[in-house]
């Protein structure tokens, strides 16, 4: 099946995730509340978030045809996005400043004057375009890899800290053992052998980053397993797998909350650090960044580049930990006893 194919499947199930999603929502009083607090005290970042959020689903769904008629074969034949569409005829021959006329070098006429918002890069590539593209894979990179670490930790660190024993002994070796690698270099190392592609580098993260909130998803535990209402449960028969589910994990959803924004945040600046050193994502804004860097040193120096995938990748961050506060002190209980 044609990639473009499944990229379409895929933003399909999330928007049907996103409404089942929202149902949930509205049927749950807690997170009801929750969203509405979220909406009353950070309505901008939560609507800077959508807005990310929309680029990036615009980016992934894409079909063939519909293409300029003086194009090539090979172009008609290529899966397009809808932003690939919008900015289908933006191409130039190299460098133009914001909204210019000409050629930043040279001064030959553009051939689409006054219409670049943001310039165009060394080989004449819309830098608006660039980073817009750089949304999904912003979004792929933190939320994905995300996904993906925090279930694995959950799943080490909430039996290990509530059964203990051998199992505890097992997982604490295990999580020793890979934070006592060089983070970076076993990075490397991973990327190495699986690839350089998206979904690699996710899986990549996410076997370095599970380690720390499985330590503290295990240490929350211990302490949960001691509680009354826990101990309640156990002396009237409840199963262990009972408990987990229904007492322990939703008590640590606040700390799920916490680190899911703080590993989004990290993720995505980590793939900048690996775009700085070669092996990051196409279409990146670290990516960006880093064909960008030498054009600082230019005369006269070429700004636009860096700071448009510079200004794209601060605010995704800041309106992401905005929100993940907000919804931290909704859903934490101790914060809602404090406001109470």
């Amino acid at each position: 099946m044609e990639s473009y194919i499944v990229s379409n499947w895929v933003v399909g199930l999330l928007l049907a995730g996103g409404a089942g999603l929202a149902w949930l929502v509205r049927r749950s009083r807690m997170w009801s509340q929750a969203f509405r607090d979220i909406w009353r005290r950070r309505r901008l970042a939560l609507g800077l978030v959508a807005l990310y959020v929309v680029v990036a689903l615009l980016d992934s769904v894409a079909w063939v045809g519909g293409v300029h008629p003086g194009e090539d074969a090979v172009a008609k034949h290529q899966a397009r996005s809808v932003i690939d569409r919008f900015f289908a005829d933006s191409q130039e021959r190299s460098y133009s400043a914001p909204l210019a006329e000409t050629e930043f070098y040279g001064g030959s006429a553009l051939r689409k004057p006054g219409s670049h918002l943001l310039g165009t890069d060394l080989i004449g590539r819309d830098v608006l375009y660039l980073s817009l593209k750089g949304a999904r894979v912003a979004l792929l990179i933190g939320g994905l890899t995300s996904l993906l670490a925090i279930p694995l930790a959950l799943l080490f660190g909430v039996p290990a800290g509530y059964f203990g024993g051998r199992l505890d002994d097992v997982v604490f070796f295990v999580m020793s053992t890979l934070a006592s690698m060089p983070g970076l270099l076993l990075l490397i190392a991973l990327i190495m052998v699986l690839g350089k592609s998206t979904l690699a580098i996710c899986f990549a993260l996410a076997i370095t980053g599970w380690v720390g909130f499985c330590r503290v998803s295990r240490g929350e535990t211990l302490k949960l397993r001691e509680l009354e209402y826990v101990s309640a449960a156990r002396a009237l028969g409840v199963s262990e797998a009972r408990i987990l589910v229904r007492h322990i994990v939703p008590n640590l959803m606040h700390l799920v909350i916490i680190t899911f924004v703080l590993m989004f945040s990290g993720l995505v600046l980590s793939e900048a650090i690996l775009s700085w050193l070669g092996i990051g994502v196409d279409g990146s804004w670290g990516q960006m960044i880093d064909q960008a860097r030498n054009e600082l040193s230019r005369d006269p120096v070429v700004w636009w580049n860096v700071s448009a995938a510079g200004v794209a990748l601060f605010g995704l961050i800041l309106a992401v930990n905005f929100v993940g506060d907000a919804l931290r002190d909704a859903l934490d209980p101790r914060t809602a006893r404090e406001a109470e």
